[in-house]
């Protein structure tokens, strides 16, 4: 009987999405793809550093879904942090994390490369981040919690801006074809994003009622 409800438990611990039916929570701890609603690019870092402006690595927009740069952890706010597996409300607060270079998507007062808005790059490591790193995650619907699918956008804490993207500001070499990724301060379709691919951590608070479901079918 423990390993039949161990077996049960150990299917539900991380739900890996690829798409499909079922309702997908982001959670804290989850490493997710976050794609551009009306490109479908990816939202993609790498070791690559603005030429100008703050001159801290670049922060893109890849039409390719299947590169591995292209992953970002779920953080809470150093001052309200949260749980793995915690589910992320409405207009929480988050840092997300690149996965590779461990630099945090971080944004501030220079000038984007190409459209001259405001800078969106990757800043600090493990041990170094602040309040540039902070985003709240906005939706329409009434939803209280994030689905992946659904479209979001992502206000910067400190300015106000929303990150943005548009398919027809790309860059030249090294990294061509790679979209600007920037902060506007107006919403529209650049502005939405949606969780796509990923490792997604099951929603913490039902761990107990999908535990006590396992036995009671025993």
């Amino acid at each position: 009987m423990a390993l039949a409800i161990a077996l049960v438990l150990l299917g539900s611990l991380i739900h890996i999405a690829h798409g499909g039916s079922d309702t997908v929570w982001v959670t804290c701890g989850s490493t997710i793809k976050l794609a551009h609603s009306s490109s479908n690019a990816r939202l993609h870092s790498h070791e690559v550093a603005y030429s100008r402006g703050s001159q801290q690595q670049s922060v893109t927009a890849f039409p390719e879904s299947d590169n591995g740069q292209s992953y970002w952890i779920v953080h809470g706010a150093v001052d309200a942090p949260c749980a793995p597996g915690q589910p992320i409300k409405k207009q929480q607060l988050i840092r997300l994390q690149h996965s590779i270079t461990r630099k945090w998507l971080h944004s501030h007062g220079f000038y984007s490369p190409i459209s001259g808005n405001q800078e969106v790059s990757a800043f600090g490591s493990d041990t170094q981040t602040d309040g540039g790193d902070v985003w709240s995650v906005e939706w329409d619907t009434k939803s209280k919690h994030w689905k992946q699918d659904a479209k979001i956008r992502l206000k910067h804490k400190d300015t106000g801006m929303l990150m943005s993207s548009n398919a027809n500001h790309r860059f030249g070499q090294p990294i061509h074809g790679h979209q600007e990724v920037c902060g506007i301060n107006s919403r529209g379709k650049d502005t939405e994003w949606f969780a796509a691919e990923g490792v997604y951590l099951p929603r913490s608070d039902r761990k107990a009622k999908d535990s006590k479901a396992a036995k009671d079918e025993l």
